[in-house]
This record gives C-alpha cells, sequence and structure tokens, in this order.
C-alpha cells in the first residue's frame, strides 16, 4: 500500500506540533524540499524547513529551540533535534514572507510552497544538493 504524505513521519511531526501549539495553517508554508515531498517528487527529506508569520511564529518561537539558519544566519525555532524549523522569512529579503504563505498549495492538509518557487530558490543556491532537485523541476517544467 502506497504511504500517504500524513503518514511520512515529519509532516506527522508537524500535525503534532500544529495540533499541541495551536498553529494556524493559514500563517506557515513548508517550503525546502518538503513540496518535492508533497508531490511525490522526493520519498524522503531530511528536515521540514516552515515559513511562519503572527501568532504561528510567536507560539513556534517560543517553544522550540532558538537556533540559526545555515544559508543567512536567520533566527529559528528548532524542533525534535532541527527535524523541522521554524523562520519568519525565507533565505533573503527578495522572498516576501506573506506572499510565499499566500500563494501555499494546500496537500493532504498541509500548506506548501509552490514548485515554482522551489526551483527559484534552488536555482538561487545552486549548491550541490540542489542540483538533482532543479535537474528533476526543470524536466517536470518542460514535460508539463
Amino acid at each position: 500500500m502506497r504511504e500517504t504524505l500524513t503518514d511520512h513521519r515529519l509532516i506527522r511531526r508537524l500535525a503534532m506540533l500544529v495540533t499541541m501549539l495551536g498553529l494556524d495553517r493559514r500563517d506557515f508554508v513548508i517550503f525546502g524540499s518538503g513540496p518535492l515531498l508533497a508531490h511525490g517528487l522526493r520519498t524522503q527529506i531530511g528536515d521540514l524547513d516552515v515559513v511562519a508569520r503572527g501568532r504561528t511564529w510567536e507560539l513556534a518561537s517560543q517553544y522550540g529551540v532558538p537556533a540559526r539558519g545555515n544559508v543567512n544566519g536567520a533566527r529559528m525555532a528548532s524542533f525534535w533535534g532541527g527535524l523541522i524549523q521554524f523562520s519568519p522569512g525565507w533565505i533573503s529579503a527578495d522572498w516576501e514572507t506573506d506572499d510565499i504563505i499566500e500563494n501555499a498549495e494546500f496537500v493532504e492538509g498541509m500548506p506548501f510552497a509552490r514548485l515554482t518557487d522551489v526551483l527559484r530558490y534552488k536555482r538561487t543556491l545552486g549548491r550541490p544538493k540542489d542540483r538533482y532537485d532543479v535537474a528533476l523541476l526543470e524536466s517536470r517544467e518542460t514535460a508539463g
């Protein structure tokens, strides 16, 4: 039987946080490689990167372990040893938090960044670990 998105261990943990902390799903978005998981382009990811605003960010930063982002040193709130990381913004000022969240698409009840945004982000960083994802997303773009 095929595993659903909500069966994935990180999505389950995030769902637990949403319930435990009373987080509003309209005030956060899963970014990074999470959308690739949501669309079945990846079966495994190492962590979940979550961009949050308002009360959702306040609660995450209150209950999470303070951390700093690897890319830009921005403040973050980390849960489960860094498996889930909340931040009030995405990698640079070029990314408007409200826009990313407002443009989220919901998959199995969770808000994910659009694949076009993921492609743009991964192209911008150009890290070795992103190259495979860029190729995957570009091939999907030309096929669709």
